[in-house]
């Protein structure tokens, strides 16, 4: 989302950069360059000139002025007022709201297409891994097939639905289905509730009188990302008549400008709580001010990443892949269930993104188009239409060989030849690796290289 932000502010970093000293004027013309760059991507005017100001200021001090890396000082200053304007360093790392006595109540609110339903599926997913046990009330009567919709995503995620009858009013609803939790033994209910086109009192008034009868601990809006200013608009309305908790961002792994998500938080008052970055159930990420800011600046997101690596990686198979690293037997099978592995985290585009110094890599149309495209498919089917035999002696890989392989896969024995070639790269690089373990005392290998492939030995010929 913050792609085009990102390469604005690099490039005004890239030119401090080429300066040995840097002047008063050479201040002042980069906080101009930044000025335009966050009124471009969206963000709220006032913000703007307020963020701007405070940079500039710190930026004039001596100790920037006469450093010999003012460059790398102002990228700090700008870094921190960033997290600042996200609700500070402990932002997101405060824990959600629980009852001393369960359930507790988590009461989802927004604007109808928003993607409250998917988002209360998804935060369930969520705090089922960390233990809860999680129920999901259907309390949206207004939408056609919104109860429809959560019992099938309950279905899919093997989480209970609480719902009833059209034509049952949502307040008795919840009521109804706060027994029903108590009865199920439930710790955690999230209410899913309706939304309008717009804001209305109608909407204010529903929602109101939930919070009232049934005293949830979060009450968190789930907010567009891509709607612009307005999603800071329908952010302050919500919480002036509601009262909020808390804030949830869908679809910030969109195209948008990401002005908003730089802007609701300040405006409001209400601190983000989670983002959505895509359509499966399990993309939720908790936010963190601090990470989401060394993203903007293209320093990539390291914690994050390995998170979501310890989510999706068998530790077992982690410490099977190193045997096999280690006495060179790493096949083509090893191959493709690395790249499986990788490709559970989410898009590879955005993982790479994560890595700090990948932001220009992933700049060019060529790189997008490879990561983005159906390369990955391509690979594994390649691999698929191989033997057994072929995928643990790949150099047994001949002429006519790849010509069937190729015919089997729908592909061309080039990019049979393409594979195979990626993946001697990947071998060599893997040896290296091993010898430089070996050479540092025989450690066992922690990195996301070796345990995913997202080092040089990647999968996909990176």
């Amino acid at each position: 989302m913050f792609e085009s932000l990102t390469q604005r502010l690099d490039g005004v970093f890239d030119r401090l950069r080429g300066k040995g000293k840097i002047t008063e004027k050479d201040v002042t013309d980069a906080m101009r360059e930044v000025r335009q760059a966050l009124l471009e991507a969206d963000v709220n005017f006032k913000l703007v000139k307020q963020f701007v100001g405070k940079v500039q200021e710190r930026a004039l001090g001596q100790e920037v002025l006469d450093s010999l890396t003012p460059a790398q000082h102002i990228i700090g200053i700008v870094h921190d007022e960033l997290v600042e304007m996200l609700g500070g360093a402990d932002a997101g790392k405060a824990n959600m709201g629980f009852a001393g006595a369960p359930p507790t109540i988590w009461m989802l609110v927004g604007l109808q297409g928003s993607g409250k339903t998917t988002q209360a599926a998804k935060l369930a997913a969520y705090y089922r891994k960390q233990g809860q046990k999680v129920g999901m009330v259907a309390a949206d009567m207004q939408r056609p097939a919104a109860v429809q919709q959560l019992q099938q995503l309950g279905r899919q995620l093997d989480i209970p639905v609480y719902a009833e009858p059209p034509g049952n009013k949502p307040v008795d609803i919840v009521q109804r289905a706060v027994r029903w939790g108590r009865e199920q033994a439930l710790s955690v209910l999230i209410f899913d509730t309706a939304g309008r086109l717009h804001v209305d009192e109608a909407l204010m008034r529903e929602v109101a009188t939930i919070r009232e009868r049934t005293q949830p601990q979060e009450v968190l809006l789930v907010v567009d990302a891509m709607t612009g200013q307005d999603a800071v608009r329908v952010a302050d309305d919500f919480n002036k008549a509601v009262g909020l908790t808390g804030l949830i961002l869908t679809k910030m792994d969109g195209d948008a400008r990401g002005g908003a998500a730089l802007s609701v938080r300040q405006v409001t008052g209400v601190p983000i709580k989670f983002m959505g970055t895509g359509e499966k159930t399990d993309a939720l990420e908790p936010f963190y001010a601090d990470r989401l800011a060394t993203r903007i600046l293209g320093m990539g997101d390291v914690m994050t990443l390995i998170e979501k690596a310890r989510e999706q990686i068998d530790e077992k198979q982690a410490a099977q892949l190193q045997k096999k690293m280690a006495n060179a037997s790493f096949d083509l099978d090893d191959f493709l269930n690395q790249m499986r592995q990788v490709r559970k985290m989410g898009p590879l585009t955005q993982l790479l993104e994560m890595i700090p110094g990948m932001g220009k890599t992933l700049s060019s149309p060529e790189m997008k188009d490879a990561l983005e495209g159906d390369q990955m498919k391509l690979t594994e089917a390649i691999i698929l239409s191989m033997t057994p035999f072929e995928r643990h002696n790949p150099e047994s890989i001949n002429g006519s060989r790849k010509r069937r392989i190729a015919r089997g896969s729908g592909t061309t024995p080039q990019d049979v030849n393409q594979l195979l070639s990626s993946f001697k790269q990947s071998q060599k690089v893997m040896k290296q690796m091993m010898a430089m373990q070996r050479g540092a005392g025989g450690k066992r290998m922690r990195g996301l290289g070796g345990l995913t492939g997202l080092g040089g030995g990647s999968p996909f010929g990176l």
